[in-house]
């Protein structure tokens, strides 16, 4: 069986380099990655895992916690996250709390605790004292992926940024009456976007000297269906409406855009929409929105922690990634 050593010296360059090559990982030029990515090919080398495992004393494997699995987000970091790491001949081990939240115990002090990992990766969760601890005692490598923790690295969106964009996109068509939805808090696990977001877009309508209703400041839980629930309470009253909307997240935007057609209200001649994700819902269905790349943070924080195991220096700050305003037909001056 080829290994990687034989993939090495069949260019003339060091396993490490073939290993970081592979990886997409930097330091390696494009005609070396090219090189390598020829010769293992022409050889047939494919990264055992547990090969480098026998050799290194690791597990090969990288743990990914989440809250739940089947939310676009989270999937989406997911996808990212694996991509890199079949690359590098690692498993992912996933650990998800289920929706409830109950499960954190078992997740926490059971299965992570059993050193099946060689490093972690959290998405979108407040983590208590305890399990902040528990971490540590393990000793390897952690990112949190989606919202910034307390004593973690973070990857992640400036989303106090994303948020101010949004509703300054809608104050500079000229836009006072503005409301919000926001996300956050169910099944009893807390993280910080929500909060951000919601701070953001209350010191921005601060800043222009905007008038913030409480009324108009609804829960939507992140989701389509408490989005449209929370948007038809708002919108009910044809004599006392906002002129626009700014949601936490595109999925509660698509609420906004259901219930509005419910109740008759023209997108965006009557009412403008602006959320923050750019779902591939958003595009159809013509939403403003903050673009963000989960599939992108997922790859980049496991490049950092491959990075780590391999030797690398950790990056103990890691710089937010890019996001960007999306203008589509949602949003428009408000009539009159």
């Amino acid at each position: 069986m080829t290994s990687i050593d034989d993939v090495a010296k069949s260019i003339g360059v060091s396993t490490a380099t073939v290993s970081r090559a592979l990886r997409g990982l930097a330091g390696v030029s494009a005609s070396t990655r090219m090189r390598v990515q020829s010769a293992a090919q022409e050889l047939g080398y494919v990264p055992s895992s547990s090969a480098s495992g026998l050799a290194s004393g690791r597990t090969m494997a990288m743990g990914v916690l989440l809250p739940q699995i089947e939310r676009w987000y989270f999937s989406a970091v997911l996808e990212g996250v694996d991509r890199q790491l079949r690359a590098a001949g690692y498993d992912l081990v996933l650990f998800s709390l289920g929706g409830s939240g109950v499960n954190r115990q078992r997740v926490f002090h059971r299965s992570i605790l059993r050193k099946r990992i060689d490093a972690l990766l959290v998405m979108c969760m407040e983590l208590t004292d305890d399990e902040l601890q528990s971490l540590q005692a393990l000793e390897s490598p952690t990112l949190v992926v989606g919202g910034s923790v307390k004593g973690v690295r973070h990857v992640g969106i400036d989303d106090d940024a994303a948020a101010r964009d949004a509703v300054e996109h809608l104050i500079e068509l000229g836009h006072t009456r503005i409301a919000h939805l926001r996300g956050g808090g169910s099944y009893g696990i807390e993280f910080e976007v929500p909060r951000i977001r919601e701070e953001a877009y209350l010191s921005t309508m601060g800043l222009h000297g905007l008038t913030v209703r409480p009324d108009w400041s609804l829960f939507g839980d992140f989701r389509f269906k408490r989005g449209k629930e929370a948007a038809l309470a708002l919108l009910k009253d044809p004599a006392d409406r906002p002129t626009a909307v700014f949601c936490s997240s595109d999925e509660m935007a698509f609420g906004v855009i259901s219930a509005a057609a419910e109740l008759g209200i023209s997108i965006p001649e009557q009412l403008s929409v602006v959320g923050i994700d750019d779902h591939e819902f958003a595009d159809p269905l013509g939403l403003t929105t903050i673009r963000q790349s989960p599939e992108e943070q997922g790859a980049y924080a496991a490049d950092l922690l491959l990075a780590e195991l391999e030797g690398g220096v950790p990056v103990t700050a890691p710089a937010p990634r890019p996001h960007a305003l999306i203008i589509r037909t949602s949003t428009a001056p408000p009539s009159g």
